[in-house]
Formats: structure tokens, sequence, C-alpha cells
């Protein structure tokens, strides 16, 4: 069986269309002869005899000849690769800190020098929970220290930067934004300044990231 050049630069099984691509092969009409082999395809580039790669490539990795056509300096142009966005930081913080004045009866007391902690919320949903390594629950918010605090008790979605929801997502103990309940499953905006609590005596207040 016989290999024929291709006018792209594939070996042929057939002499009249390409096997690889389907292109007529150069100089193959009604009644032409068969075109030349493809051993007979230059190995070297004609313009500036660089050795041809042995999958016979169409354009010259040195120079950008066309073997095909017989084209000078055609090298494809690579498609533009966009530059990638920077980075947009979040313009959204809660910070956690436990409130002893939410504390119910028979409610244990706070962690003594709890201190606060800030989160940034730099993901359009955010768990607010406690972690369970068993669970493979591992909230971006987490309140392990207040175990009245569910596994998966809220979430916490941007909505652009200029607006911030919330959801609870029917956690044992509820959710209170500003003192007031927040129904399960409802997404309800919360601002700057707004006070998240839920728990024990867990706050957690909305500020913009300075």
């Amino acid at each position: 069986m016989g290999v024929y050049s291709c006018p792209k630069g594939h070996a042929s099984t057939e002499e009249d269309f390409c096997s690889e691509c389907g292109a007529k092969i150069n100089g193959r009409t009604n009644g032409a002869s068969t075109p030349a082999p493809l051993a007979s395809i230059r190995d070297t580039c004609p313009d500036c005899q660089s050795p041809r790669p042995a999958d016979a490539a169409l354009f010259c990795e040195v120079c950008g000849y066309n073997y095909g056509t017989g084209g000078h300096g055609e090298i494809p142009m690579a498609a533009a690769v966009p530059a990638p966005e920077p980075a947009v930081s979040s313009p959204w913080v809660v910070v956690a800190c436990a409130d002893a004045s939410l504390k119910d009866q028979g409610s244990p007391d706070p962690p003594p020098d709890l201190g606060s902690f800030s989160f940034t919320v730099d993901k359009d949903s955010s768990l607010i929970g406690r972690r369970s390594e068993a669970r493979g629950i591992f909230p971006e918010i987490p309140l392990d220290f207040d175990s009245a605090v569910s596994h998966r008790h809220a979430l916490l979605m941007r909505k652009g930067d200029a607006t911030l929801l919330l959801r609870d997502i029917g956690s044992s103990n509820g959710t209170r934004v500003n003192g007031a309940d927040v129904p399960p499953m409802v997404d309800v905006p919360v601002r700057e300044g707004d006070r998240i609590t839920l728990g024990h005596w867990t706050c957690l207040t909305v500020e913009r990231a300075k």
C-alpha cells in the first residue's frame, strides 16, 4: 500500500483524498496521474534547511515555511490567552464573639477569655456551623466553641459586593438577626452592622472589610 502526501502534511493511505483529513491530494483530478508518495516529500525545509519533524508537520518549526502551500513564515498565531482577572478581595467580614447577655437559663457559661474571631466572606456561599471530621463537615465560619450551634447551621451568601443573604438551613436552635427569628430556608438580607445570634451566646457582627 502506498503512502501519499496530503496538502496539509498528513501521511495518507488513500491516493485521491487524505485518509486523515479528507483534503484532496495535490495534483489528483479525474484521470490525473497518481501523486508522488510521501517518500518524495522534502525532509528538510527549503527556506532554512532545518530538518522536517518525523510526523510530517505542515509548518517548519524554525521559520514557518508551509510545506503544503509553499508559503513563507506562515506559522499560525496562537490564540490569545486572556490574562487572568486579578483576584478581588471580599468586602465582607464577620466577627464572632461570645455575648454572655444572650445566655438562656440552663445554658453553660461562655468559655473564659474567648475573645473574638474574624472570618472573611470570600466565597459565594459560606457555611456557618461546627466542624465534624467524622461527617466531613468543615464550615467556612466554624463556631466549634458553642455546642448549641448545629454542624450545618446556616449559610451566608454573597450577591455581588452590595448584598449578603443569610439562610438558616434547619438548625436545631434557630438563628436571629438583630433579635428577630430567621425562618428556616428563607433568605434574609443582612447589612453592615447587623448582629447574627445563634447557639448559646454566639454573636456574629457583619462588617465591611477595611
